[in-house]
């Protein structure tokens, strides 16, 4: 039993009490248990069999007793319980951007509906504009909310493609007639979502090796099949295609099967027009029908005059043209990041404490760690008053006389609020080392309003940075309709940060709004928006991202060392 598939089942039982309308404390413990579990470092079963359950964050008694009957039964009697009396499409709904559990509840309640497909129905008919809350406008988000599901149905987040891929290929490495093992395709590339898993294999005994793939548990079916190359479906509903070559042709097959159409079609031209015929299988010179097998990915692209080409840059969007000039960015690293800007601690709707979040950041060998717990507005993330943020921010620096290679920032994220001004006056905002601006309600209002809101932040001289820009959540909540091309302008003219949110559901900006700040001299912040310590290394989805966006190290603020950083910081006030 995996981490996810335990988090997946608590994550079920929240969303059903929740509908069903439950304590909010108990729908909160599932939903954190989920959030932690999901994200450990350890396996569950592993901390399962060394009675350490109750050692993790949020796990009491009753959670760790139903958490040792998922792992030997897999599943638990409460869970099925539920699952009994409680339409499984009332779920699914959720999936819908705009449709929460209180609405659910009201057009299950009302009108019996029980699935999207009959919510869509009820919608085109105009019923839900009929029911308390819900009036035109409403109806009509709701059916947009069911489109933009509709249009991600065949996608599934990297976050969650990433961990199988890399399982998979860990058992195929140990296959001993195979040589060599990548995932490839967006996967490689790092999209944000992606269609299925590709994965490419050398060996010498292709068809042996996809006889004995197919005898896998976690194959449900058997979509397509040939000689080097074999597509299934997941149990956990993904589809894989897996790819044999022989090891000689590796890097050139893998080089192949990750590029973009646009990106290897390109380059495909360029060897054409060299009198080269490029694909899997290796470079053919066409006049002496010579074939040169590569290495590497390097040599393909050497080969062809040009520099070695990350993968996540195959996208065919000027990435070719600026390698044959020379001109390509220097990519952010891992390493270049010093700290993360937006973490919420206990003393709001996170988990970990303010001491275990800094010992951790010290442990990724950040030099600093911004604590930014929301602000009084979002009374249901147990935002703070603003007694209550002195309060956090006295600690704070109490701490910083004790903790020893590590310095924690005193931030906050304020809520912009659906008039346009932020949830704390400039007074409080003028003590904290770092203001963090977001929204988080009113996402209907019209888009000049919304704008409007985003842009006041910008011009505030307090507010460092603009969270989640878009406010979109992949597959769920399409962005907020708010005209971007404003937002840079301001944040261009403010010189006010714009966030690339690392939450592997957010991803917010995307790579190419992140390339199109850098061409205008915006700066970014990768964060992690982490609510437990753990989820700190959620940093590698930002930085996917940011490398997407052809960022460099002096384009992110997070890579400023800390005399830099907070001298940056107070030059923007």
């Amino acid at each position: 039993m995996r981490n996810f598939e335990v988090a997946f089942i608590f994550n079920d039982i929240a969303n059903m009490l929740e509908i069903k309308g439950e304590n909010f404390f108990k729908i909160r413990a599932y939903r954190k248990a989920a959030y932690t579990i999901e994200n450990l470092p350890l396996e569950i079963e592993d901390l399962a069999k060394q009675s350490q359950l109750q050692e993790i964050e949020g796990i009491g008694k009753a959670l760790s007793e139903k958490i040792y009957e998922i792992i030997d039964t897999g599943t638990c009697r409460y869970y099925e319980e539920l699952k009994k009396n409680f339409p499984p499409g009332l779920v699914e709904m959720l999936k819908i951007p705009g449709m929460g559990a209180k609405k659910i509840k009201l057009v299950y309640d009302s009108l019996g509906i029980s699935s999207i497909e009959e919510l869509e129905e009820a919608a085109r008919r105009h019923k839900l504009r009929t029911l308390p809350g819900i009036g035109v406008k409403t109806e009509q988000a709701i059916l947009k909310g069911i489109q933009t599901l509709k249009n991600n149905s065949d996608k599934i987040l990297l976050a969650t493609a990433l961990p199988i891929a890399e399982r998979i290929s860990s058992i195929l490495s140990g296959m001993t007639e195979v040589t060599n093992v990548e995932i490839s395709g967006s996967l490689r590339r790092k999209k944000e979502m992606v269609k299925d898993i590709d994965i490419v294999i050398a060996t010498e005994s292709p068809e042996a090796i996809l006889k004995d793939f197919l005898r896998l548990p976690y194959i449900a079916e058997v979509l397509d099949q040939d000689l080097n190359k074999v597509s299934v479906m997941l149990n956990m509903g993904i589809k894989l295609d897996l790819s044999a070559v022989k090891t000689k042709a590796f890097c050139a097959a893998l080089q192949c099967f990750t590029g973009s159409k646009e990106h290897n079609t390109k380059l495909q031209n360029i060897a054409t027009n060299m009198g080269y015929e490029l694909n899997e299988h290796g470079i053919l010179k066409k006049e002496n029908k010579k074939v040169f097998y590569p290495k590497s990915e390097k040599e393909v692209y050497e080969k062809l005059g040009m520099p070695y080409i990350i993968p996540e840059l195959r996208e065919g969007r000027g990435e070719i043209e600026a390698a044959m000039k020379g001109c390509l960015p220097e990519m952010i690293k891992q390493e270049d990041i010093r700290g993360d800007l937006h973490v919420h601690s206990n003393f709001s709707d996170g988990v970990s404490s303010m001491e275990s979040i800094a010992k951790r950041a010290k442990a990724l060998g950040y030099e600093y760690i911004a604590i930014t717990d929301h602000s009084k507005s979002l009374r249901i993330a147990g935002g703070l008053n603003e007694s209550r943020l002195k309060e956090q921010i006295d600690i704070i620096r109490d701490m910083n006389n004790k903790l020893e290679g590590i310095r924690i920032l005193a931030g906050a994220e304020v809520d912009i609020l659906t008039d346009g001004t932020l949830d704390f006056a400039d007074d409080i905002l003028k003590e904290l080392d770092i203001v963090i601006a977001s929204i988080h309600s009113g996402f209907r209002q019209d888009r000049k309003t919304l704008t409007k809101r985003i842009v006041n932040a910008c011009h505030n001289p307090y507010v460092n940075i603009i969270a989640h820009p878009t406010g979109r959540i992949l597959g769920r909540r399409a962005p907020y309709d708010i005209d971007m091309d404003l937002v840079f302008e301001a944040a261009a003219t403010t010189g006010t940060v714009l966030e690339i949110n690392a939450s592997p559901d957010r991803l917010d900006l995307n790579d190419v709004m992140a390339k199109r700040a850098k061409e205008m001299g915006i700066k970014i912040a990768i964060n992690t928006d982490a609510h437990d310590k753990e989820t700190l290394t959620d940093m590698k989805y930002g930085l996917w991202v940011a490398r997407r966006g052809w960022l460099e190290p002096e384009n992110v603020i997070n890579t400023f060392s800390i005399e830099k950083l907070l001298d940056f910081l107070k030059v923007m006030q």
